[in-house]
């Protein structure tokens, strides 16, 4: 057999699915021609997962968004986002010099805070992005905890009775913590702070 042969009949006959992830790895390596790393196949991954995709809508609605807007950086039309008009007329040259100026805003952010993402990394098992948004819908997008706004600081999904104790993703065992009242919690009680802080 030739190998299109010995893929072609792995993919139609032999190929046993729990998820997308087997289909998703071939692609990704014929695309890269035979040969991809760790980082691209995963990112291929990422790319069928709609509940990060919600996840990151939300976080562009509710931060950066309103923070641009008010000082008139960027304007918004529906779903559709634009640099306002006075900034349409760079160079490209000011393009490539604002690209740099925020890759060096992203990288010192990085290296000096190098948990930023830890508190995602906290739970393996992701909560869909419909439950996620409703439970930060709930909680007006503040920490239930201490009450910080996500425009402060990213606001993260607690299970209030801990998964490594038996606690679901059904939305009663979920509140939103931000990542350091989450960190802080860990694992170690079942507190449910909704309500605890008045929304405002």
């Amino acid at each position: 057999m030739t190998s299109f042969a010995i893929l072609e009949d792995f993919i139609n006959n032999k190929m046993r699915m729990s998820h997308i992830y087997q289909p998703v790895f071939i692609k990704q390596l014929l695309i890269d021609n035979g040969r991809s790393t760790l980082k691209d196949i995963a990112t291929s991954f990422l790319s069928y997962d709609k509940s990060q995709n919600e996840y990151y809508e939300h976080i562009t609605k509710t931060m950066p968004s309103k923070i641009l807007q008010k000082h008139g950086i960027i304007s918004k039309d529906k779903q559709v986002y634009s640099l306002s008009d006075e900034y349409s007329k760079l160079s490209t040259e000011e393009v490539e010099k604002l690209i740099s100026l925020c890759d060096d805003k992203i990288d010192t952010y990085l290296d000096t805070r190098k948990d930023t993402f830890n508190h995602r990394r906290m739970n393996s098992e992701a909560i869909a992005g419909s439950i996620r948004y409703e439970i930060l819908k709930r909680s007006s997008g503040r920490c239930e905890a201490c009450g910080i706004s996500s425009d402060e600081r990213a606001i993260d999904i607690d299970h209030i009775v801990p998964k490594s104790k038996g606690g679901s993703n059904d939305k009663s065992n979920l509140q939103a913590l931000c990542y350091k009242c989450n960190r802080q919690k860990r694992d170690t009680d079942d507190t449910d702070f909704r309500g605890s802080k008045k929304v405002l």
